[in-house]
């Protein structure tokens, strides 16, 4: 009986003591605005590859998207005013989708007219580097390679926030 009591309390403990490492490793992990965002390579659509830290002294706008969301879907004209309004300032929209099988995306593709470049992620480990919680996510990176902000989900309403976060990193 003394032994189950104390086996008890000791698993309690070590669960404890488990739980709380994992928050740490997690809180070390995190995006968080200010910091310098991952570094990544993926293949665009056209077969380019392209690389984060070699964009340097540009604005990059990153959204994360999958064809089977709908405010994803509503999202893509807007990024592609985005992009049409600010590219000549230094400023690139990039689409990532985060679908394994990424046919559905391609076939959603095709019948949008977008310049930005499309990355598909199908491991989905740029989305677990940028913690990508929620489809649509947009994370808007600096000149400087920091994270500035970062958006979950997509309103009717958002593209302002979005041009008002960039024309405030083009002031700076």
């Amino acid at each position: 009986m003394l032994f189950s009591r104390f086996s008890g309390k000791c698993l309690i403990a070590l669960g404890a003591l488990l739980l709380s490492v994992q928050m740490l490793s997690m809180q070390a992990h995190a995006l968080t605005i200010g910091d310098a965002a991952p570094d990544f390579t993926l293949k665009n659509q056209q077969g380019t590859n392209l690389n984060l830290t070699e964009q340097r002294g540009e604005i990059i706008l990153i959204n994360f998207w999958a064809s089977w969301c709908g405010p994803c879907r509503k999202e893509m004209p807007v990024l592609q005013k985005l992009q049409d309004k600010y590219q000549d300032l230094g400023v690139q929209v990039w689409g990532v989708n985060v679908e394994q099988q990424n046919q559905a995306g391609k076939d959603f593709l095709a019948d949008l007219d977008l310049s930005f470049s499309i990355f598909f992620d199908q491991t989905n480990s740029l989305s677990k580097t940028y913690q990508v919680e929620a489809m649509p996510t947009t994370v808007i990176i600096d000149r400087n390679g920091k994270v500035r902000f970062v958006f979950q989900g997509y309103q009717d309403g958002y593209e302002k926030k979005y041009a008002a976060a960039i024309k405030q990193l083009i002031r700076e």
